[in-house]
């Protein structure tokens, strides 16, 4: 059977079922003397008669009933799964690659992402943590998380999370054995749990603000990081004061497993961001996890 020859059993089917040719060629989107022009066809090939037409009527034959029998639910198989590759055109799958910071993944994108996740089940996500700064169209990111003012003006920037704060914290311990710093100058006589970028391989200057004057502070100290969850352990340890951000350790502040200084002058910085470049064609996968990111 050739692809006319299905064709023109639709436009049967579809007569036999309103016993109408004005009816199946409005619901066909064909003029009249074409359908009946098309189902005489298909009868001479078949060399049945599929139709008894009256002034009055159309109705099938025995041969034309049999048919409608064998077509229909053969139809409606095809349309089911038509309907389902239509959803799978816009059902969002893929692969999506972030790059992001260890305290922007455990405090913005993991909790924003799991509890809709379950609902994207042909969507991959690769949440690759990395405290320095990437180039994510280089390494094939589809996106990266930064803080607002380190954005670059060529990428399109999506709000996930509020501004947040640096805070300088210790234990008590701590404190009581080598005094509390009143200024952030007072830093650099004490022993500081220090951060390395990994991309650069410097180390990070403490940032501080009061009354709108900006001091980038240099410390030292016994022990040199990549990752800030770490940080805290060694604070809470007592070997030093580290600079971390408030949400990972506002619960041992409160408890009193750590001591806050220097409060302020630790200045809020503009949150973070899902950036990615303006150029790139967003795909359904990726609408779909910008969409469950943004503020």
């Amino acid at each position: 059977m050739n692809r006319n020859d299905l064709t023109d059993m639709l436009w049967f089917l579809a007569v036999a079922e309103e016993r109408s040719f004005t009816k199946a060629a409005a619901r066909l989107g064909t003029s009249q003397p074409t359908l009946s022009h098309t189902i005489k066809q298909l009868e001479a090939r078949l060399g049945l008669r599929l139709l008894t037409r009256t002034t009055r009527s159309v109705s099938p034959t025995d041969a034309g009933e049999r048919l409608m029998r064998a077509l229909g639910p053969r139809i409606e198989d095809m349309e089911t799964d038509i309907d389902a590759l239509m959803a799978m055109r816009d059902k969002p799958s893929g692969t999506v690659r972030i790059s992001l910071s260890d305290h922007a993944l455990e405090s913005v994108v993991w909790p924003k992402l799991w509890p809709v996740m379950r609902d994207y089940p042909d969507i991959t996500i690769e949440l690759n943590s990395d405290n320095g700064f990437r180039n994510i169209v280089e390494e094939r990111f589809d996106a990266g998380v930064r803080l607002g003012e380190s954005l670059d003006k060529d990428m399109i920037a999506v709000r996930i999370g509020p501004d947040w704060r640096l805070v300088a914290v210790g234990s008590a311990d701590y404190f009581a054995a080598h005094g509390t710093p009143q200024h952030p100058q007072e830093l650099v006589g004490h022993n500081c749990i220090n951060q390395r970028h990994i991309r650069s391989g410097a180390l990070y200057a403490w940032e501080f603000a009061k009354d709108g004057r900006e001091l980038r502070v240099r410390v030292d100290g016994q022990f040199i990081f990549n990752t800030s969850y770490a940080q805290v352990d060694a604070a809470l340890s007592g070997y030093g004061i580290a600079y971390l951000p408030e949400s990972i350790v506002i619960d041992d502040i409160r408890s009193g497993r750590l001591t806050q200084v220097l409060d302020d002058w630790s200045p809020f910085f503009a949150g973070y961001y899902l950036y990615y470049p303006s150029r790139r064609q967003t795909s359904p996968a990726f609408a779909a996890i910008v969409k469950a990111l943004r503020v």
